[in-house]
């Protein structure tokens, strides 16, 4: 469901060259801090970088090219 948001220029103007750099649209880009943001404070003792690997997994996942990870 698409919904309207009123965001702050200066929010749009940072998010423009992560957006040309990730090859996101400025709206993509925002949406994925945002997500990243919620997992975040949903998960304060886990790092960022962390919590972006597990992000890009459940992604591969869905994609279907993720590959088990065997312990040892």
């Amino acid at each position: 469901m698409a919904t309207t948001l009123k965001l702050s220029d200066a929010l749009i103007e940072s998010a423009k060259p992560y957006a040309a750099a990730m090859q996101r649209s400025v709206p993509k880009q925002i949406e994925y801090w945002a997500r990243i943001g919620k997992a975040a404070e949903d998960n304060p003792d886990l790092p960022v970088g962390f919590i972006i690997d597990i992000l890009v997994g459940i992604e591969e996942d869905r994609a279907g090219t993720g590959t088990e990870y065997r312990f040892g």
